[in-house]
């Protein structure tokens, strides 16, 4: 531990880093830096790899375009929508499941199972529980008198249905992140707020709560920019489709469907560096106002 670095042990260093470095490089590091240069072709031979002219065009395109803004419109109301309630149902359940209760070990297996769990195949048992003629979903709706709902055909109901199938996706992540903050609260506190008369509710609020503040900053962080990412989910949900009449696209199916569908290479890697501006000025704010509560 205390030798000191010699070029020998650098060189020897690098060596083990080349497969991982050229692995990095070539999928990561190099599509980053192309589909850059991409957003400002104009006029592009994509098999060839020809660059007949360059501007700012695609740009230009994408802010001129409704479709990219209704893109980012359900995107925000999917970040709105998931976010918030994936972290207090999380949290919600991390608190019980950290109690001594039977099966504990089971309900933690059980929840976290979803997350592990092929996209696929969960929207695949979603289908089938949000279907309107036989869905479980709808069954159950009927005994509280509830008409069955179109689940996956009715624009104004296939956006709430995205937001249910990722919330029940993500919970389980959020729970093993929240289960391991709470073990980390010393338990002197929750005894001397017993002591004090302090009930459940004033004990989760004045202790848990705040003592889980760096925990929540960082969940909310990887859910933002998860959530701004959505593209499995909607994939599969809609059988390819972005929702009936468009109603579930977001950006990054925007741009899946740029690339992929209409082979607009330029306008595609236009949007997906919008993408990432945008996650990078979310983040930004997190960042600071998660920084100040922590700090708090």
């Amino acid at each position: 531990m205390n030798d000191k670095p010699t070029m020998k042990k650098t060189m020897k260093a690098i060596l083990y880093l080349i497969p991982a470095l050229l692995i990095i490089g070539t999928f990561s590091f190099y599509p980053i830096i192309k589909s850059f240069f991409m957003s400002f072709y104009t006029d592009y031979d994509y098999f060839k790899d020809l660059v007949f002219a360059r501007g700012l065009d695609n740009y230009t395109f994408i802010f001129q375009d409704p479709e990219f803004w209704k893109s980012i419109q359900n995107t925000m109301i999917f970040v709105i929508g998931v976010v918030p309630l994936s972290i207090i149902i999380s949290l919600v359940i991390a608190t019980f499941l950290n109690q001594k209760i039977k099966f504990r070990g089971l309900f933690r297996t059980i929840y976290f199972i979803p997350f592990v769990t092929s996209v696929v195949a969960v929207s695949i048992v979603w289908r089938w529980i949000f279907h309107s003629q036989y869905g479980v979903l709808n069954y159950a709706l009927g005994f509280l008198g509830i008409s069955p709902i179109k689940w996956l055909s009715d624009p104004d109901w296939a956006m709430p249905s995205l937001i249910i199938l990722a919330i029940w996706k993500g919970l389980g992540y959020n729970i093993i992140i929240f289960l391991s903050g709470l073990q980390n609260i010393d338990k002197q506190y929750y005894l001397a707020a017993r002591i004090d008369g302090a009930g459940a509710w004033e004990r989760f609020k004045n202790i848990t709560v705040p003592l889980l503040s760096s925990t929540t900053f960082f969940i909310s962080i990887v859910s933002i920019i998860n959530s701004f990412k959505v593209f499995d989910e909607v994939f599969a949900l809609f059988g390819g489709q972005p929702g009936p009449a468009g109603s579930a696209e977001t950006i990054v199916y925007y741009i899946y469907n740029k690339f992929y569908g209409e082979w607009n290479f330029g306008v595609a890697s236009a949007a997906a560096y919008v993408l990432l501006f945008i996650i990078f000025i979310f983040t930004l704010i997190q960042l600071y106002v998660g920084k100040k509560k922590v700090n708090y």
